[in-house]
């Protein structure tokens, strides 16, 4: 507790924080810390001596680094000087600062983060020594590895991915002794806050059945059919890797071709229908398109063996059928997310080779690859010694663990989705905030071992589809330069999963007539960003040269969201106006209320 004494003048003093209170708080802390250590033991502890010494074989990587950095001497001792005269001139300003006098400071950190918002980060002279000397020797190490010559071009990005992965860890916004925000919570709350920050991480390693799995948002405060994926329809049809939604229109009538989306099976398919603000299916709805989205089942060991053939045949073939029992028209238009995109992509070129392409009279493809020779830091994940380990893993339960995919996209934005939540759960002890994008985000699924296996292999390590007829999928050799489909190809510029310079690569292969638009922000928030939020911007060019850094040059920015621009391309291939359409009315009686059974799996 906190005591008063009473001065001369009869005013009272607030001393600092009681002793005996601060001591009880931290023999709690440290009953926590010995918990947490028994729950690792007794799960993980059996498990060590099967885990491979370097499973990642990061070793070999370095060690060829090391080995070329030795090969210059001159040039790791110029980095080395470099270094010194840096921290010689933190020394001198920060004397300075000392003595009272105003300084610039020698480095600054980038104004997009935020480990540093804190004001004590700027007012306190120490403080503000140790930001600075962390960003100098975190650039000084990025440098380093970056700048050696002769590398191998794989294990360099793997070399420069991982020290950036160790120089975001250390940062001194990390620790308690060295972040001010987490130690003046400390001195305030009497160490309550790593108490209860221990406590979220005994929680965090419950949920994870003994891995660590990050609480990101307030899983409390969501429920799939409640407040997420709310927009009514009914599951009119389902196999075993798909349920097909219908959804309620909301106009009288509605354009007469059907919009089928398809998205990523990575993810739960309710990025798309979060919440009514922010729902992209519930905005094409009220604009007259009578919407259908396939919601991929959250696989188990029985469906292991599931090909990509089979989820080319079960996933958007099968939902075409469906939709022309429901709906009684053969031709339909596809809106498609991410991996959904090059699923496709790829049923396009199929359609053209068994000459049935008039099934499908336009594509909105978002974030889309279907060009893996500039994946960005996801290849980092891609080579045979890492592809051998995941399928030893996958074989023993016949699938990959949702967490595991989880942890590999965390990792491409390790401060924003990693230590952000370490500082504010466990260093801070704050309950997460309540936030449906990272509710989503946190919902993993699973991915069958024999899909798995050939989707990275063929399109991250081997680069298949973009070479024509290299790719087969149930027995047929696909050619992605057949296909003259229309296609709007939406990219977003910060897109660390989709790099947007890779998927501009499509505009220079398909056939047909073809629009690229680039949003603003990255891979989920470009996309899910509705006219009513008037945020963000985009950008439109006509032309398609061979360049992505030509395109841009020459392309228009305009503010707000893309998705009015989208709808009215969407309108050239809409067809006219017919009464609208309830599900259940056609030949497909409904199965069960949307949002279905199938997104409400959790692993």
């Amino acid at each position: 507790m906190v005591t008063q004494r009473k001065e001369k003048d009869g005013t009272s003093q607030t001393s600092g924080p009681d002793a005996a209170e601060m001591a009880k708080n931290m023999a709690k802390a440290a009953e926590q810390c010995h918990m947490i250590l028994q729950e690792f033991l007794s799960r993980n502890g059996q498990d060590i001596g099967n885990i491979p010494f370097d499973p990642l074989n990061i070793g070999k990587a370095f060690m060829e680094l090391f080995t070329n950095m030795m090969s210059d001497p001159v040039r790791l001792w110029e980095k080395q000087i470099s270094l010194w005269q840096d921290y010689m001139s933190l020394l001198q300003t920060t004397t300075q600062k000392l003595l009272g006098e105003d300084q610039k400071p020698v480095i600054e950190p980038d104004s997009r983060d935020k480990r540093f918002k804190d004001q004590a980060w700027q007012e306190s002279t120490v403080f503000d020594f140790l930001k600075q000397s962390y960003l100098l020797t975190a650039r000084w190490m990025q440098s380093s590895v970056t700048d050696v010559e002769g590398l191998d071009e794989h294990n360099a990005r793997k070399i420069d991915f991982y020290t950036r992965q160790f120089v975001d860890a250390m940062s001194p916004s990390n620790f308690l002794m060295t972040n001010p925000e987490v130690l003046k919570a400390t001195l305030n709350s009497k160490g309550e806050n790593l108490v209860k920050g221990l406590q979220h991480l005994l929680e965090d390693l419950e949920r994870g059945k003994g891995q660590l799995r990050i609480s990101m948002t307030d899983q409390s405060a969501f429920e799939i059919g409640k407040n997420l994926a709310t927009t009514p329809g009914k599951v009119i049809y389902q196999n075993d890797l798909i349920q097909l939604i219908q959804y309620e229109p909301t106009t009288k009538e509605v354009n007469k071709t059907p919009v089928l989306v398809i998205p990523a099976w990575i993810n739960k398919y309710y990025i798309l229908d979060l919440q009514p603000e922010n729902s992209v299916v519930r905005w094409m709805i009220d604009q007259g398109h009578t919407v259908f989205i396939i919601s991929w089942v959250n696989p188990d060991e029985k469906l292991g063996k599931k090909s990509f053939d089979h989820y080319m045949m079960e996933g958007p073939l099968a939902a075409m059928d469906a939709i022309e029992q429901a709906t009684g028209e053969k031709s339909i238009s596809i809106m498609a997310y991410c991996l959904g995109g090059t699923l496709t992509a790829i049923t396009l070129a199929w359609l053209h080779a068994k000459k049935l392409q008039d099934r499908v009279k336009s594509v909105v493809y978002l974030t889309t690859m279907i060009d893996f020779s500039e994946a960005g830091e996801l290849s980092v994940f891609i080579d045979e010694e890492q592809l051998q380990l995941m399928e030893t893993r996958m074989s023993q339960k016949g699938y990959l663990e949702g967490s595991q995919m989880a942890m590999t996209f965390n990792m491409l934005r390790a401060n924003d989705l990693i230590w952000s939540f370490v500082v504010n759960n466990y260093l801070l002890g704050k309950d997460p905030f309540p936030f449906d994008l990272l509710y989503w985000n946190s919902d993993s699924t699973r991915m069958p071992a024999t899909m798995h296996s050939f989707y990275l292999r063929n399109m991250y390590q081997k680069n298949m589809l973009v070479k024509p007829g290299a790719l087969k999928i149930a027995g047929v050799p696909v050619d992605l330069r057949t296909v003259t489909t229309p296609s709007y190809i939406l990219s977003t510029r910060e897109d660390h999963i989709a790099p947007w310079k890779s998927t501009y690569a499509s505009t220079q292969i398909y056939q047909g007539s073809t629009r690229f638009v680039l949003a603003a922000s990255g891979h989920i928030a470009g996309v899910v960003n509705p006219p009513s939020k008037n945020k963000y911007c985009y950008w439109t060019n006509n032309a398609l040269p061979k360049s992505p850094d030509a395109w841009l040059k020459d392309a228009k920015e305009v503010a707000g969201s893309w998705w009015p621009d989208c709808n009215n391309w969407q309108k050239t291939y809409a067809g006219p106006k017919v009464p609208a359409r309830i599900p259940g009315k056609g030949k497909l009686k409904p199965i069960e209320n949307a949002p279905g059974s199938y997104v409400k799996v959790i692993v």
